[in-house]
């Protein structure tokens, strides 16, 4: 399975994100990282980047909305605990084995 994480480096929300992927990748050894930084509203538009962090898994947005805008922006997601720059590890433990 491949994780992309999309982000710029206005954003600090994606360093969250990125402690718990990579607390996500110790656990499973068929888990790849990479990194997608987005540095212009033009690539921003091009790659449709929902914000950061924008994770995806195989190339799919598991977290995409239907109204999500494309810009440089931080993105906010809406976890148990109410809105937050990153998803919870819960989340993404959910988000990458959906059983």
């Amino acid at each position: 399975m491949n994780i992309t994480l999309q982000y710029f480096d206005g954003c600090p929300n994606w360093k969250i994100a990125d402690e718990r992927l990579a607390v996500l990748a110790a656990g499973h050894l068929d888990l790849g990282i990479g990194y997608q930084q987005i540095e212009t509203v033009e690539d921003a538009e091009r790659v449709g980047f929902h914000g950061s962090p924008t994770i995806l898994i195989d190339g799919t947005d598991p977290f995409s909305r239907a109204d999500g805008s494309v810009g440089l922006a931080c993105r906010i997601y809406q976890t148990p605990q109410g809105p937050a720059g990153a998803p919870t590890l819960e989340q993404l433990r959910e988000a990458i084995d959906p059983q």
